[in-house]
């Protein structure tokens, strides 16, 4: 019997299946990160949910930040397109947070 055998689905303790909802878009943030990266193993994906929405907390290491985000923003807007969609793929709404 596992963890998860107690629990209906709409039950207000239901345990918090986060990375399972948003595996796709985990993966492809962190492989397209990590391509773009001059130091890949410094990439770090964390997930948080907030109401119905999957934040995924981006960090690289201090000098590939320009490349991830990008000329105005543009390679950090790439990602988040790219993500949203291999998340609406798993029927999850994402958001990209770049953090320091």
């Amino acid at each position: 019997m596992s963890d998860h055998d107690d629990y209906t689905d709409g039950d207000v303790n239901r345990i918090d299946d986060t990375e399972d909802r948003a595996a796709t878009a985990i993966a492809v943030l962190e492989f397209c990160a990590r391509q773009l990266a001059d130091e890949p193993d410094a990439v770090e994906v964390s997930t948080r949910k907030v109401g119905s929405k999957v934040i995924l907390d981006l960090r690289v290491s201090p000098d590939d930040m320009g490349r991830v985000i990008g000329r105005r923003g543009r390679t950090a807007q790439a990602l988040r397109t790219v993500v949203g969609a291999a998340g609406a793929r798993d029927g999850v709404v994402t958001s990209v947070d770049i953090l320091d």
